[in-house]
């Protein structure tokens, strides 16, 4: 593992943009793994402001998004699709046919989840993955179990991820239970892997995911398995691992 330690949120954020437009740089058709949340909306801002400056061109860009909530409809304003377009896609040259989401209010889950991964195996892998993680250590919505599933499949949140994601709901009957996500396989097929992380509250995870024992309890501890993955904490992230 490559581990960066940067000062703050932006800075994280700003390295982070700089490796991606370092990747399509170097391949111009990249397949990127794409996260939502908090934590990588920093990095489509620097990333808008690089394609706005035409320092970086996503015309040829391929997307494939880490995963969904089950159950919201695409435009939904806490749905990841909405989120994407609106934080990212309607601002930068990307075509919308290159753009993968998954479908959170399809009626065939399994069905969809087998398409996902034919997409992203027809598309030759993905080239770079970016991660965030949960506090408990999910990478995308793949949670803390005995076993967890290799490819794109439906996973039942816990109520740690629950109540983490509650503040961007009104109130806990609209927290959605279920979500679509890649599976930790489909993950790991990734040629590099980009995983962000800030705030005193990722500071034992990201502890662990860099330095316990693999374990399924700790998702992210596989990705100490794969051959190129950067984190990028900033320092109260990275405050158990570097004292």
């Amino acid at each position: 593992m490559n581990i960066i330690v940067v000062k703050d949120y932006n800075e994280m954020s700003y390295q982070a943009a700089q490796l991606i437009a370092e990747q399509i740089t170097k391949k111009r058709n990249s397949v990127l793994g794409l996260a939502t949340g908090s934590t990588p909306e920093g990095m489509y801002k620097e990333l808008i402001n690089l394609n706005q400056e035409d320092k970086v061109d996503f015309s040829e860009v391929i997307t494939f998004n880490l995963d969904e909530y089950y159950g919201l409809s695409p435009e939904n304003p806490q749905s990841y699709c909405f989120f994407m377009w609106n934080k990212f896609f309607k601002h930068v040259n990307i075509k919308k046919e290159n753009i993968h989401l998954l479908n959170g209010i399809t009626e065939n889950v399994n069905k969809e989840c087998k398409q996902y991964e034919d997409l992203i195996k027809k598309s030759d892998r993905i080239d770079l993955q970016v991660l965030g993680i949960g506090d408990n250590g999910h990478i995308g919505f793949n949670e803390p179990d005995i076993s967890l599933n290799t490819q794109t499949h439906l996973v039942n949140l816990t109520t740690k991820t629950i109540k983490a994601n509650s503040r961007f709901f009104n109130n806990v009957q609209e927290i959605p239970k279920q979500a679509i996500t890649m599976g930790i396989g489909t993950i790991m097929r990734a040629r590099k892997i980009i995983l962000l992380a800030n705030g005193k509250r990722k500071a034992r995870v990201i502890e662990r995911t860099i330095n316990s024992p693999i374990t399924t309890k700790v998702p992210a501890s596989v990705l100490q398995l794969h051959n190129d993955v950067t984190i990028i904490a900033d320092q109260e992230a990275a405050s158990k691992f570097i004292s």
